[in-house]
């Protein structure tokens, strides 16, 4: 175990240092201004720091003092100092604790589905259980590197924390950096068959209103049509599918374009409704986390996943990308649009329809968590935006596009 706790900086440079030896192996050991960077980037840290080269420099040389890290010089081109952390040889870590450790080190206290998603980059976990189990260990060590916290008002898991230091980031101390805790695992909270049950039959309800309201949305986004474009470009002559096509709209839009355009649809009344209005193009009912590739072609040219994962709990969206991208054909692009946010939030009816006992529940998303999941489906050149809502169109949160393509 340490001989002292680890404070705030020192913590934030040696996950940086654990994560990007993994990540960007061709980059590591890093330099101090690399180091810095990736000290204070935007994504997969909580809470976002920015700290100078000093802030750095003097936490790396105390840390070496401690034999947590060395310093050492490139061994190609100009002689510039590197830094190269040790910590995972001092707690003798395996790789899957090594993972959860560093992502506790970077993000703060979080659940095992919330873990599971987010160190897909670092190890693969076969599910939420094998990183419970991997927390379990690390807890049962002699001297223990982590702890289970007591649940928070409506948290549906248990979050945990690293022992290496304070786990919890003092609000006060990062402006902006205050965000409430959000369980992204609330949708299972009866178990995945029963969300499923409960998504079929909300959408199944508010079909012919839904279509109503959304069916010319599009021309009022000319941002989402650009992006609808590039995909459509993208497929180069292959065919498309909207998994998660509602009442057509979008695939109907792409079919405008050009493109052999499908949809496919959970809901048996939303395919009516997308059947009735664009009797032109193809739509089925299905899962798109059991989507296969076209009869026609070695692949798909493009798949969407157009707001079709904002029901999926943390824990389950590096799954989901990794069904849409599977049956990608070669040089084919995966786009998604999500909301984005810290937020899960339950209705009871919508657009005047009642959805019964237990509503539908909206998951928000953090973009990092999303790029990660997009990236570790094997995607490459992943590009990705966020907008501000428009509340003319009766938006309350920022939009999330995701682009990526096979390889």
């Amino acid at each position: 175990m340490l001989d002292q706790p680890l404070d705030a900086t020192q913590q934030r440079v040696l996950g940086a240092l654990m994560e990007k030896q993994v990540t960007v192996p061709a980059s590591y050991p890093m330099t101090l201004g690399g180091l810095r960077t990736a000290c204070n980037q935007s994504s997969s840290r909580d809470p976002v720091t920015d700290l100078d080269e000093d802030d750095v420099k003097q936490c790396a040389h105390a840390l070496k003092e401690r034999g947590l890290l060395r310093i050492v010089w490139s061994d190609t081109g100009r002689r510039t100092l590197k830094y190269h952390q040790v910590l995972d040889e001092v707690l003798g870590l395996d790789d899957d604790e090594r993972a959860a450790l560093t992502v506790l080190l970077l993000r703060g206290p979080q659940s095992p589905g919330e873990l599971r998603t987010r160190t897909e980059r670092l190890h693969a976990f076969a599910d939420r259980d094998e990183v419970a189990a991997c927390l379990s260990r690390l807890a049962a060590r002699d001297e223990p590197l982590v702890q289970q916290l007591e649940r928070r008002p409506r948290e549906q898991d248990h979050r945990w924390a690293h022992l290496l230091g304070p786990a919890e980031a003092d609000p006060a101390s990062v402006p902006g950096a205050a965000v409430a805790p959000v369980d992204r695992e609330v949708p299972l909270a009866e178990g995945a068959e029963r969300r499923d049950a409960r998504v079929r039959a909300a959408y199944d309800a508010v079909a012919a209103p839904y279509a109503e309201r959304f069916t010319d949305e599009l021309a009022d986004l000319p941002f989402e049509r650009w992006l609808l474009e590039r995909a459509a470009q993208d497929a180069a002559g292959l065919p498309v599918v909207d998994a998660g096509c509602g009442p057509g709209h979008v695939t109907a839009h792409l079919a405008g374009l050009g493109v052999d355009a499908r949809g496919l649809d959970v809901s048996a009344e939303m395919v009516a409704q997308a059947r009735e209005r664009h009797p032109g193009v193809r739509f089925d009912v299905g899962d798109l986390r059991r989507l296969i590739r076209p009869e026609s072609a070695e692949g798909w040219g493009a798949v969407l996943g157009w707001y079709s994962l904002v029901h999926l709990a943390g824990s389950e969206l590096a799954d989901a990308v990794a069904a849409l991208a599977r049956p990608l054909a070669p040089g084919g692009v995966l786009l998604l649009g999500l909301q984005a946010g810290h937020e899960v939030r339950r209705i009871e009816s919508w657009l005047d329809v009642d959805l019964g006992e237990g509503g539908l529940t909206f998951v928000h998303h953090d973009p990092a968590d999303v790029v990660a999941a997009v990236e570790a489906a094997g995607l490459v050149d992943v590009e990705w935006f966020v907008r501000g809502p428009r509340p003319a169109l009766g938006e309350t949160s920022q939009r999330l596009y995701v682009l990526g393509r096979r390889a």
